[in-house]
């Protein structure tokens, strides 16, 4: 009964699944202070070269380099995990667009996607069958 009476006064179910959909996606997502995300990474890098590479910043108790499934090859992005989220602050402001082996850092906190959550897809407003 709540939701008929929210979906007729917000202009039908269209609005409310994008509403929900975007409630949604801020539950399913969030930011981790203490891990990275570093894009941009040469093949020729392990994961002892890039913890070496952040070590200076602080306490770094996890890396890991994205391999691709079937050739081995690194995908060319990988996750720094460091001890506490000033460490890893300041790890992302001084490396962000610093080149390792010859390539630039693209550097950002990473955001954790729960597993398992529903999917919800939204339609545009417009589309055939609206308001019924």
């Amino acid at each position: 009964m709540a939701l008929s009476r929210i979906a007729g006064r917000n202009g039908g179910w269209t609005r409310l699944l994008l509403l929900s959909s975007s409630l949604l996606h801020r539950r399913c997502m969030s930011t981790s202070s203490s891990r990275l995300f570093v894009g941009g990474l040469s093949w020729g890098v392990d994961e002892k070269s890039l913890k070496d590479s952040f070590s200076s910043f602080g306490d770094v108790t996890e890396v890991r380099i994205i391999y691709d499934r079937d050739s081995g090859r690194s995908r060319g992005f990988g996750f720094i995990y460091f001890s506490n989220e000033d460490e890893a602050k300041c790890a992302k402001d001084a490396m962000d667009g610093k080149a390792l082996l010859g390539r630039p850092l693209r550097i950002s906190f990473a955001i954790e996607k729960v597993r398992g959550g529903p999917l919800v897809v939204p339609r545009l407003s417009g589309t055939r069958g609206e308001g019924h």
